[in-house]
């Protein structure tokens, strides 16, 4: 069964849902649904209150460091950290709490798959202890890796091939669908069903979810494979269209 996986989302130091295609270097800032009051931590002591295991915690640029620390005391081993993940911090950051740390960008160099990269890093901390992120944008040939905050198309696409290629060196894939992600406009049930019937290991589909609908879908779609992230549309996160206790509860069920 699909099982719901909290987020927390840092930027700037706080917690945010921001539209994904809209988190650039250059130009002006994102495109924000939501800014938490609350701290980092208040989210990850909820998150183990309601037992929601699997969760992630996403380093959205520079100056989020403390808030992820913050988030990782408040819940040592329930969640795992992204962002700026590379070789030489990556075992800082379990030893700061995280249960996985989650990398896409340096597994790049320039924008081209460096598997030199991928072994070093499971050398490092064990294929048991790493999340490879393939978060993707739809392109001509499918869809194709995104790097830097989802700004940079690489040359890996996620196909099922792929996924088995990669799959010996982590214990799981987080997939965000950037074209979707934050428009709470329903979810890429394209890209669900292949990972779905792919389902090699456990993954983590973010991107789009707005009803209790869209849950019921990823769950459908990929046969209770896949699990799923809910950001913009959560009460929780200022969203109106899936309530936060729902999914405490969906878990609960399964």
């Amino acid at each position: 069964m699909t099982k719901f996986r909290p987020c927390i989302d840092l930027h700037q130091g706080k917690v945010k849902q921001i539209v994904g295609g809209t988190l650039r270097d250059d130009g002006p800032g994102p495109r924000e649904n939501f800014v938490a009051s609350a701290g980092a931590g208040e989210f990850a002591a909820k998150f183990r209150a309601d037992a929601l295991t699997g969760g992630h915690i996403i380093k959205l640029g520079p100056g989020n460091d403390e808030a992820a620390r913050e988030a990782l005391a408040a819940w040592p081993g329930g969640m795992q950290i992204g962002g700026g993940i590379h070789a030489d911090n990556a075992r800082e950051w379990l030893d700061a709490g995280a249960s996985h740390v989650i990398v896409t960008s340096w597994l790049f160099e320039g924008s081209k798959f460096s598997e030199e990269r991928l072994r070093r890093l499971v050398d490092t901390v064990g294929a048991e202890r790493l999340v490879i992120d393939l978060s993707c944008r739809r392109t001509a040939s499918g869809w194709t890796v995104a790097m830097d905050r989802w700004q940079t198309l690489t040359d890996l696409d996620v196909t099922p091939e792929v996924l088995s290629r990669l799959a010996p060196f982590c214990d799981e894939f987080l997939i965000h669908a950037a074209d979707v992600e934050g428009l709470c406009r329903g979810i890429d049930g394209e890209l669900v069903r292949i990972l779905g019937d792919w389902g090699g290991c456990p993954i983590t589909y973010a991107g789009g979810a707005a009803t209790m609908a869209d849950v019921e879908q990823v769950d459908t779609l990929s046969g209770g494979k896949v699990d799923l992230t809910v950001g913009s549309a959560l009460d929780l996160f200022g969203g109106s269209g899936i309530r936060y206790d729902e999914l405490v509860d969906w878990n609960r069920r399964g």
